[in-house]
């Protein structure tokens, strides 16, 4: 092959990766209109249509549907519809002759104002905020006027199914309540606006990862949640067992068939004592001592097992015996559905998992959960370059579909939270991530230590790099996303592959700001002989690992994979501070509510 070929096919291959480029986010453009097309209804022109577009499963309008087309809702005036929702305010016109309600159903973030005249319904137990109702009526363009902002109101005819609230006792008032102050409220707190938005953005983002490795042709598999592996090693995880249960059901029946016992000895002996008292005959005297005997008898071999029984596990040999639990072995909440996906892999190819995770860590920092959600990718015959290459396209591609499908929430979001938070996500969907080595990350590190910077952990080369490094590195030096890549052997797992330098590992991290840490990920050592030296430097059982090595020893194969906290993802594209504030249910330490 020529020179002048070669560039030739590498300019049709560029202009193919274009044309690919283009055509996903076509498609991802077209699932969208799809899916508003429920929301909204458009004509053949494409404009919005003057056609209400009702729930399909309920008789009722989704305020989205009315709010979110281009014209505001206006193109519906004179429209008949029923919707329902929540009031966020409410207040009484025209010495109660009437009222205006900020009513939300929290399918957008926006409110539907709507009127209602004192004689369709009592006002009284309309205004208050957390009011539920359904309101019937027309839709109307309200006067133009100095405080007007909506382009279309509901004027109610009928108002029906009132939720009334205690207003002195609602635990959400009009105020600015506290993150800490709605974290002790969990199930009212998807009520508020800013709580919502994070909700609907967690929905989005959750879609548009399904979306990507979907576009990618990547097969979805579900990976256990119990498990006999820790991926991590670090041996910080939720055990799983029935032994406590059965330890426990144990003692109790024991106990309960004392009481039993106990009860039976004492009617059989005022039995004897009213036939004795009555002077009945020695026969019959005597068969009731016998029953009275057998009793006896057996409130002792009752006794006598309690006495024998051993509270709390059981064991063999010193040790727990695992034989009696379930599952026969000890098993665990799993940290990770890394190893199960790398045997996906080595038959069909490109997987992912997006799931629940456990880490059983008394960590109270603001990035640390213990449950939390997961998105794993392992793909077939891939090194290092191209882990990394996906990765970031994976990053960017949930940014775009953010910024394109739920910027109205992130408006919500970064007036509450972060002013920047769009502004980052922005640059994370059009910026080439920056890329360094650990090495050359270490040594831009020392320089700022040099110029004067104070790090509370010290830089130098072996260390695992602190949230302060990571996003001094984003935010300060690179100002954008940063991959660091190729980290000291001694602080990564036993499974990611050994470079030639036999120093270092083919991991890498996805940085980013306001966050640190988002993706990890690593290209995974498919020589069988090397990973052998790895898990017995690391002091690992290779009994406990026979099966992942043996992937290493029947067909083994070149591969590469990554994982990223979904809740991570949102803290990012959010700007709230605290990982706690980004799941609906948050569980850590001391924490479990609902």
């Amino acid at each position: 092959m020529t020179a002048a070929s070669l560039d030739k096919d590498l300019a049709m291959s560029s202009a193919v990766q274009k044309a690919l480029v283009w055509y996903r986010s076509r498609i991802q453009s077209i699932r969208w209109t799809e899916y508003l097309g429920k929301l909204v209804a458009t004509d053949k022109d494409g404009a919005s249509s003057s056609t209400v577009q009702n729930s399909r499963f309920s008789s009722r309008t989704r305020i989205a549907s009315i709010l979110g087309r281009p014209d505001g809702g206006a193109g519906l005036a004179g429209q008949k519809v029923r919707i329902s929702g929540w009031v966020k305010t409410g207040r009484g016109q025209g010495k109660g002759t009437f009222a205006f309600l900020e009513v939300n159903d929290g399918s957008c973030a926006a409110n539907l104002q709507v009127m209602v005249d004192a004689s369709v319904s009592d006002l009284s137990k309309l205004v208050a905020t957390g009011t539920c109702l359904t309101a019937d009526g027309c839709l109307k363009i309200p006067p133009k006027g100095k405080g007007t902002k909506q382009k279309i109101e509901l004027r109610a005819d009928k108002v029906t199914d009132v939720g009334t609230v205690d207003p002195a006792t609602y635990p959400l008032p009009k105020t600015n309540l506290s993150q800490e102050y709605l974290r002790d409220i969990t199930h009212f707190r998807i009520r508020t606006k800013s709580c919502a938005a994070t909700v609907r953005t967690g929905s989005i983002a959750a879609k548009l990862v399904d979306g990507f490795f979907d576009e990618e042709l990547f097969t979805f598999v579900h990976t256990p949640i119990i498990t006999t592996c820790d991926c991590e090693g670090g041996g910080e995880t939720f055990q799983v067992t029935t032994l406590i249960k059965q330890s426990e059901k144990l003692e109790r029946d024991v106990v309960m068939n004392i009481e039993a016992a106990k009860l039976i000895v004492e009617e059989k002996g005022e039995a004897v004592a009213q036939l004795k008292a009555a002077k009945a005959s020695l026969q019959e005297i005597a068969a009731l001592v016998a029953e009275l005997d057998e009793a006896e008898e057996a409130l002792a071999e009752v006794e006598e097992i309690k006495s024998r029984l051993k509270p709390g596990l059981p064991y063999k040999d010193g040790k727990i015996d695992y034989s009696k639990d379930f599952f026969c072995r000890p098993t665990f909440l799993t940290v990770s559905g890394q190893f199960q996906l790398e045997s996906c892999s080595r038959g069909i190819g490109d997987v992912y998992t997006f799931g629940p995770t456990f880490r059983a860590e008394k960590s109270h920092t603001s990035r640390h959960l213990s449950e939390f959600r997961m998105v794993e990718a392992e793909i077939a015959f891939a090194g290092l370059e191209e882990l990394m290459n996906c990765a970031e396209a994976f990053v960017k591609y949930i940014c775009n579909g953010l910024l394109e499908k739920g910027y109205d929430d992130l408006k919500v979001l970064a007036e509450k939270f972060d002013k920047d938070c769009i502004d980052r996500l922005k640059v994370a969907a059009t910026t080439p991530f920056g890329r360094v080595t650990y090495t050359e990350a270490i040594k831009l590190l020392e320089e700022a230590v040099a110029q004067g910077k104070t790090f509370e952990k010290q830089v130098e080369w072996g260390i695992d790099l602190a949230s302060e490094h990571e996003r001094y590195l984003t935010e300060v030096l690179f100002q954008k996303p940063l991959i660091v890549y190729n980290y000291p052997k001694e602080i990564k797992p036993f499974y990611m592959r050994l470079n030639d330098d036999g120093k270092t590992v083919g991991a890498m991290d996805v940085l980013v700001p306001k966050v640190g840490e988002l993706i990890g990920g690593s290209e995974r050592e498919e020589r069988f002989d090397v990973l052998m030296e790895r898990v017995e430097e690391m002091g690992l059982s290779a009994e406990q690992h026979e099966w992942y090595t043996e992937l290493r020893r029947q067909g083994t194969a070149n591969h590469s994979g990554f994982g990223m906290g979904f809740e991570r993802m949102l803290l990012f594209a959010t700007g709230i501070d605290n990982i706690r504030d980004v799941s609906l249910f948050p569980r850590y330490p001391g924490r479990a509510d609902l």
